[in-house]
């Protein structure tokens, strides 16, 4: 088996998901890390990874010729994301609604009468993280422009420069929303941060039933594992989800992660835990 591609989620934030995706990325030999939690990106902040380039992102906006435009209605009908609407003098169209879709477009009877333009929402940056000996991990980051709501489309481009020679770390945005359902998509397995808690077992059964409805194997790392109840160990014996690794809510860790010090360089035996976890997942792909 290859390389492969591994998004790590979470049914809700603050579970420690972005942790468990920066040190899985480091313990890796060759490994990429792509930061798709376009809205508030903070991998960077454990990776201190060395940018090397920035590219904008941008996507296509309807715009409409009023000599051509018959205000036939037949665009609005067919936007899903009421993105436009039809007044007595022109159609309306609203920039933060668009999807970019090209429907409107396609449905218009009117050649010529809808084209489109390029409309920035966000920005891409990638870079290296460099180690001692000479290894490095990739990095990659999409960062959403203020105002902008048009996440799934910076979440694409992101992946798009996912590099094949090397195992994929996605970094889902917290949730189960649209933009974590593209980051998950196509992955080869689907690793589910959370915490023994009851809004953690809820959260957990909701992306779970995601990944599954998108037909990617999952696996279960449980955080803060010496808290709360049994709730969540319970829920994955039921469903026969394995629970790949325990993280103990332990004061050394703590303290690491509030310098942005990766668990792998503040204590060795934790690179070893996550190398561990690496090959479970591959275990569980070829079982």
């Amino acid at each position: 088996m290859g390389p492969l591609t591994i998004a790590v989620a979470s049914g809700k934030g603050g579970t420690g998901k972005t942790t468990v995706a920066t040190n899985l990325a480091l313990s890796l030999p060759n490994a990429q890390y792509i930061d798709c939690d376009v809205e508030t990106p903070n991998g960077h902040l454990f990776l201190h990874p060395d940018l090397r380039e920035r590219t904008t992102v941008s996507v296509p906006l309807p715009q409409m010729d009023p000599a051509l435009c018959t205000l036939c209605g037949e665009c609005a009908e067919a936007c899903e994301f009421n993105a436009l609407a039809v007044s007595r003098q022109r159609v309306l169209v609203f920039a933060e609604l668009c999807h970019g879709c090209g429907l409107c477009g396609y449905v218009c009877p009117e050649a010529g009468a809808i084209t489109e333009v390029e409309r920035e929402v966000g920005s891409l940056e990638q870079g290296e993280v460099q180690h001692a000996g000479g290894s490095r991990t990739g990095f990659c980051q999409g960062r959403l422009n203020l105002g902008e709501t048009a996440t799934v489309a910076l979440v694409k481009a992101a992946k798009q420069l996912a590099d094949p020679r090397r195992t994929r770390i996605l970094d889902a945005p917290a949730g189960t929303a649209c933009p974590m359902v593209e980051t998950v998509q196509g992955a080869d397995y689907c690793l589910l941060v959370t915490e023994p808690t009851p809004f953690g077992r809820n959260d957990l059964e909701l992306a779970v039933g995601v990944a599954r409805r998108l037909g990617v194997p999952c696996g279960v790392v449980l955080n803060r594992c010496d808290l709360g109840d049994a709730a969540v160990t319970d829920y994955c014996r039921a469903q026969a989800i394995p629970v790949l690794m325990e993280i103990p809510f332990a004061r050394g860790l703590a303290q690491a992660y509030a310098q942005g010090t990766p668990w792998i360089t503040a204590d060795p035996i934790w690179r070893t835990r996550f190398r561990t976890l690496s090959q479970a997942i591959r275990e569980a792909l070829d079982a």
